[in-house]
């Protein structure tokens, strides 16, 4: 690497030392010059160009970012934009199905659903002086005159929450009493609660 060479007059102008030790109008290797002045005034502090091979590299031009000003309306657009760019979190598609999370789930879905019909119900009461042909009498006269086939596909519907609710709790005692809390007791008595609401559904809707 060809080595960096500077007039004796400008440095030592730089660092305040008037007597040098080089004849006048020469130029020396600039590492050359830091060394002297470090050996012949150890309390002068060499400035930062005396650190540097390249000179030419001290000073760097500064460059500003150009900025535009934006409508707040804009600026809410851009932002809407960029949270459509974001990763989703993942959820439940990235699970495998399997029978203890979503009798889990069920659970809490049937149980969401039996309070919300039985506090519905007790509403319509309510209602009945504002509609007075509404009552339990019109419901039976309904469910009379409906085809076989849509009473029974209403009432599996219905009866589906109720059975697998109920067959689900007994198995959740079950687990009270420290009882079926296995990997496999787990297996076994979710397909067991499956089974006994398919078949206990089929026979309320279909047969009673």
């Amino acid at each position: 690497m060809a080595a960096s060479f500077i007039s004796r007059s400008s440095v030592f102008r730089s660092v305040g030392i008037g007597k040098c030790y080089f004849p006048p109008d020469t130029t020396v290797p600039f590492m050359d010059v830091a060394r002297s002045v470090k050996h012949n005034n150890p309390d002068v502090i060499a400035a930062p160009t005396l650190r540097s091979s390249r000179p030419h590299l001290i000073l760097t031009a500064r460059r500003f970012a150009a900025t535009t000003s934006i409508t707040p309306p804009d600026n809410m657009a851009i932002l809407n934009e960029q949270r459509k760019s974001r990763p989703q979190s993942p959820h439940l598609t990235i699970y495998q199905p399997q029978v203890t999370w979503i009798l889990s789930s069920a659970n809490r879905i049937t149980g969401v659903f039996l309070s919300g019909a039985l506090y519905g119900a007790s509403m319509l009461y309510l209602l009945h002086p504002v509609f007075p042909s509404f009552d339990s009498a019109s419901l039976v006269q309904l469910a009379h005159d409906m085809p076989t086939w849509l009473k029974g596909g209403l009432k599996f519907l219905f009866v589906v929450p109720f059975t697998f609710h109920t067959f689900n709790g007994i198995r959740h005692l079950a687990w009270d009493t420290g009882y079926g809390l296995s990997l496999k007791g787990v297996y076994v008595g979710g397909y067991t609660v499956l089974a006994v609401t398919a078949v206990s559904s089929l026979y309320l809707a279909f047969f009673t």
